[in-house]
């Protein structure tokens, strides 16, 4: 790909959570590109990502932390700052699903997706939030949905979760805007192909396709392109946004 414009990234610190693979693999990749050193977390293994970032000539490192467990998230935060001495962006993409309808949902469905999708986001705000403040400088990406935005059938705690992310995010880029140059922002992608979405039942992917005027999925790198400008300094005067990246699903 020809690039344009220079996003400055070289040799930023950069956070991904859940870029194994998926959207937060895309992500990963493409902060690689832009020749920022990139540490790839998640709870499987991420061997496949942290090839690829090597094979764009980036550096890449892999963390095993449980974003919902806050002594974990710590301890990668800590390791990130010793090893290259600060943290500069910060893309809290991990998320999982359990769909159910309210009345077939447990306690334990709603737990874990509210723990891992929004708890792990304030896990990972909050240490990063330390060093960003320490630095006066910083950039925050949080990851929500459409479905926080619109709902959906049998998605509740899903939902609550990304809805809750756009919440978060709206009051960091209040709170920490007083410290200097840190903006918080957030994406919310629509229906875009992951393996997660893949296996979604045909009929009712089908369904989902008709409503979106451009009657495709997104890609995953259609969501990353949006990330990284977002961790620019190109950027440097939205934060507390929400930027829409569905194909006119919802508007």
């Amino acid at each position: 790909m020809v690039r344009f414009l220079n996003l400055k990234l070289d040799n930023k610190i950069v956070v991904v959570t859940g870029a194994a693979r998926g959207i937060g693999k895309a992500i990963a990749l493409e902060f690689a590109r832009e020749k920022a050193n990139v540490v790839v977390n998640d709870v499987i293994d991420a061997s496949e990502t942290i090839t690829e970032i090597k094979k764009l000539s980036g550096e890449g490192v892999f963390v095993k932390a449980d974003v919902s467990d806050m002594k974990q998230v710590e301890q990668m935060f800590n390791k990130v700052v010793k090893d290259f001495g600060r943290v500069d962006v910060l893309v809290n993409n991990a998320g999982v699903t359990r769909d159910a309808l309210i009345q077939k949902m447990t306690e334990e469905d709603w737990d874990f997706v509210l723990n891992v999708n929004l708890k792990g986001a304030f896990n990972c705000c909050k240490c990063a939030a330390k060093y960003m403040i320490e630095q006066k400088y910083g950039r925050i990406i949080n990851i929500s949905s459409v479905v926080g935005q619109m709902g959906n059938v049998g998605q509740a705690n899903y939902a609550a979760s990304k809805a809750g992310i756009i919440g978060l995010t709206k009051a960091l880029a209040l709170e920490l805007a007083r410290y200097g140059d840190i903006t918080i922002n957030a994406v919310a992608p629509g229906f875009v192909n992951t393996e997660t979405v893949r296996k979604m039942p045909e009929k009712i992917m089908k369904l989902f396709i008709e409503k979106i005027p451009f009657h495709r999925l997104a890609e995953p790198e259609e969501i990353a392109y949006v990330v990284v400008f977002l961790a620019s300094d190109l950027a440097k005067y939205i934060t507390g946004q929400i930027i829409a990246i569905n194909g006119g699903l919802y508007i």
